[in-house]
């Protein structure tokens, strides 16, 4: 109505001077001339000034975007809803000099509803503008740097890097199977005589811990005696090294029979001598009592080197190779660590907890370490040489398919697929998809992947009513072209 008003106000003033240039005698000037003037000096007074991008940001003064761009100026004779001059439908927003085209307005929810011409939804809100050049068939998504500085997208360059993995895994300590002694006696023995030594105490190879007395054993040493002191049969080399073998296989310590040989004399008893270093576990010998042949008397263990045995859960096997570097912490021993490696990856998995067992030989000098003392093992399965990784946070992961996105610069970013490897320390490894020194972007990625989506239905959608539209305009009354 405000139109038809001005558009016959014009048209009075232009007839009236008419009239008056012509009674002059003077040529009259081009109506349309005379309606701009009045349209000028209708307008040359804004109500208030709007967002450039249709944004809902008004100004009552002249003013500027972030960018540099000057709000739109709102004159009175503008529709109240858009903020633009009142057209027909079928007309699309005129772009102002120096600024971008816009193709169309989308939908500020995501719904698939476009609009030629700026428009609110039912709940109020404006539709967002897409310029040309948004809209892109390349594949990437393109950004403004205002949204770019409000969503706070960020990029990192793929490097080169060694990825550590920590496998954690609990345990105990155990001795080492190969490190322990048993002293028992081959023939029936009486105990003389003890040595100072209990359950606990730390002894040496070589250090006497008991005497006994065996008939057995004293009529082999009796007989070896006899032999090597005979005048018939000293000088014979195969005479006597029968006796001696009887010896050695009762057991008797060498260094017994070496005196022996020296003293040519038989002990009444036999000193009985601690086989290795180690700490006796257990002590079973009592002065007097009578052992029998295979009774264990003494149990000797050197705990300089022990095992960790560690359960893996079954998901971290494929990870686990024998000589893989070893950190153990001891619950006894806060803030100190044990070094150790992978000596040996048990063939079996437990079906109740699905977990391995996992050997680990640890050095153990000062004897910190117990039997059985509880443990936290990490093992680092990680790659022995640098790998191109990303962050961990600059993947898009749906469960079958893993891809990033690359900043190619002006605000246009790349959707690219990779394949990944290792995972560690918020890095993980890249086996096909980028290069070394791509920029990726590693903050907003799920914001920038919603755009694409979000472009991409809505294009989908914007096609499919243009093909409709052309569809039905090529159609007549009858339904024939």
């Amino acid at each position: 109505m405000s139109r038809l008003i001005w558009a016959g106000a014009a048209a009075a003033i232009a007839a009236a001077a008419g009239v008056a240039w012509t009674a002059r005698g003077l040529p009259r000037p081009p109506i349309a001339a005379i309606v701009s003037a009045a349209h000028a000096a209708d307008g040359a007074a804004p109500i208030y000034y709007r967002d450039p991008d249709g944004k809902p940001f008004y100004s009552a003064t002249p003013k500027k975007t972030a960018d540099g761009r000057d709000y739109l100026p709102v004159a009175a004779d503008t529709d109240a809803g858009t903020g633009e001059p009142e057209r027909s439908a079928d007309m699309a927003a005129p772009a102002a000099k120096g600024e971008r085209k816009v193709r169309y307005y989308r939908n500020p929810m995501g719904l698939p509803d476009t609009s030629p011409v700026p428009k609110k939804d039912s709940m109020g809100m404006d539709y967002i503008a897409v310029y040309d050049g948004e809209d892109s068939d390349d594949g990437m998504v393109t950004l403004s740097p205002g949204k770019i500085q409000r969503t706070g997208v960020k990029s990192e360059a793929a490097q080169l890097r060694r990825i550590r993995t920590l496998v954690r895994a609990p345990g105990t300590i155990q001795l080492d199977e190969r490190r322990v002694s048993v002293i028992a006696m081959r023939a029936e023995s009486y105990v003389q005589k003890i040595a100072d030594v209990t359950t606990g105490s730390r002894v040496t190879k070589g250090q006497p811990l008991m005497e006994i007395y065996s008939p057995a054993i004293s009529s082999a040493a009796a007989e070896y005696v006899a032999t090597i002191t005979s005048k018939t049969t000293a000088n014979i080399e195969p005479y006597g090294r029968g006796s001696k073998q009887r010896l050695t296989n009762l057991d008797v310590p060498e260094p017994v029979i070496a005196e022996m040989e020296k003293s040519r004399t038989v002990p009444l008893a036999i000193q009985w001598l601690s086989p290795r270093d180690g700490i006796v576990l257990q002590r079973a010998a009592i002065e007097g009592m009578r052992a029998q042949p295979g009774d264990v008397l003494f149990r000797i263990a050197d705990v300089s080197v022990v095992w960790a045995l560690v359960d893996v859960a079954e998901r971290d096997l494929g990870s686990m190779v024998v000589g893989q570097q070893v950190m153990v912490r001891a619950r006894s021993y806060p803030g100190r660590t044990f070094a150790g490696q992978i000596s040996v990856i048990y063939p079996q998995v437990n079906k109740d907890t699905r977990t391995a067992r996992v050997r680990i030989e640890l050095q153990n000098a000062d004897l910190a370490l117990l039997p059985d003392m509880y443990v936290d093992a990490e093992i680092d399965t990680g790659s022995p040489a640098p790998v191109l990784t990303v962050a961990d946070n600059a993947i898009l992961d749906t469960g079958s398919r893993q891809t990033v996105l690359l900043d190619r610069g002006n605000g246009r970013f790349e959707p690219r697929e990779v394949k990944l490897g290792r995972r560690g320390e918020g890095y993980v490894e890249i086996r096909d998809g980028i290069a070394e020194g791509d920029a990726v972007v590693t903050s907003a990625t799920f914001l920038i992947d919603a755009e694409s989506n979000l472009k991409a239905a809505i294009k989908g959608f914007a096609e499919a009513g243009t093909k409709q539209a052309a569809g039905e305009g090529g159609m007549t009354d009858g339904g024939k072209p």
